[in-house]
């Protein structure tokens, strides 16, 4: 019998902002950051080792990829066989339940459950602390979607790519949520990739950006420790923006927004002005998300659908770490 492996990971959402590699091979951050991970957005994916391939095969919602997709892949399970001192090609089955490449962080999901997948598949039993590095060198911040509730990946010293992994920092079960407003779910125009390299090397904003970020990081996880929830909503909605800054002051300058991310977060300050509490994020693609208490997501859910379609406002509770997932619970 092939040996195989199968895990869900659930997408996370930056409150404190990643944003640029001091190495861009090793995927290791400028800053350190802190996200949320969320339940309504996952991935599922397989990996079966086949001796009787001679390279990788790699379907996304079941549509075969072709080589340079693939070689991404390939290049990210070779971090595995390595390790596990074994050349067997895979056959990866991977299913997004979130829109690929849109600013909603599909490629955390997408490689946390490679990893998951893969560690399984090789009998590697990783503990989760090192199977964050591993992840983090298919999409940085994948190491944070190892972990569900609130999770900090922690940038590292110097190049040494093991000192940069993520740990769980609260379970964020105190009355938190998130409201994504689908602005665009196409595929966005520039990577992230390509917009981090184009701002580190030419907005004269970035290194205030990565001084700011690290204040903000250690503010936040005050916060969290004192479950001062408007704390937490001022410095991610701050943070975020500040991100956006530095890309606006790149050259040529870098915008990921639509008018109708414009609209959306004047309609979540609307929102604030009548006394409830939700503040936005927003990562590299034009959709917004909202944090805000869990208990406040029906009130804000119903305001916003005066301004945006049903299909494009998302409620989420806070999501689970990777996990395994058995012959039964694989539903394709």
């Amino acid at each position: 019998m092939k040996p195989i492996g199968r895990c869900r990971a659930h997408t996370n959402i930056a409150l404190i902002k990643y944003w640029g590699k001091r190495n861009e091979e090793l995927f290791l951050p400028m800053n350190s950051s802190l996200s949320l991970t969320l339940d309504a957005f996952y991935t599922d994916t397989s990996v079966t080792l086949d001796d009787t391939l001679s390279s990788d095969i790699f379907y996304l919602d079941d549509v075969l990829q072709g080589d340079k997709e693939t070689l991404k892949i390939t290049n990210f399970l070779n971090l595995f066989r390595t390790a596990a001192n074994i050349e067997t090609k895979c056959l990866v089955k991977s299913y997004n339940h979130v829109p690929t490449a849109a600013g909603l962080a599909s490629s955390a999901s997408a490689f946390s459950a490679l990893a998951g997948a893969m560690n399984e598949a090789t009998g590697l039993n990783l503990d989760l602390k090192t199977l964050s590095t591993f992840a983090r060198q298919g999409s940085g911040s994948a190491t944070r979607s190892i972990y569900g509730g609130l999770v900090e990946w922690h940038m590292g010293e110097d190049d040494i790519s093991e000192s940069s992994y993520a740990i769980p920092v609260d379970d964020a079960t105190w009355d938190i949520g998130m409201i994504v407003i689908a602005v665009n779910t196409g595929q966005k125009k520039l990577s992230s990739r390509v917009g981090m390299k184009q701002t580190i090397e030419t907005s004269p904003f970035y290194s205030s950006w990565v001084e700011t970020a690290t204040s903000d990081l250690t503010k936040m996880k005050d916060a969290i420790k004192e479950k001062d929830f408007i704390t937490l909503g001022e410095l991610t909605e701050s943070n975020g923006m500040k991100m956006h800054a530095t890309m606006l002051g790149a050259f040529p300058p870098i915008s990921y927004w639509e008018p109708d991310s414009v609209k959306a977060i004047q309609a979540v300050k609307e929102i604030r002005e009548t006394g409830i509490p939700c503040y936005v994020t927003m990562d590299a693609g034009p959709n917004v998300k909202v944090l805000c208490r869990q208990s406040d997501m029906k009130q804000i859910e119903e305001k916003l659908l005066n301004q945006f379609k049903p299909e494009q406002v998302i409620p989420t509770k806070v999501g689970s770490g990777i996990k395994v997932l058995s012959d039964s619970q694989w539903n394709y």
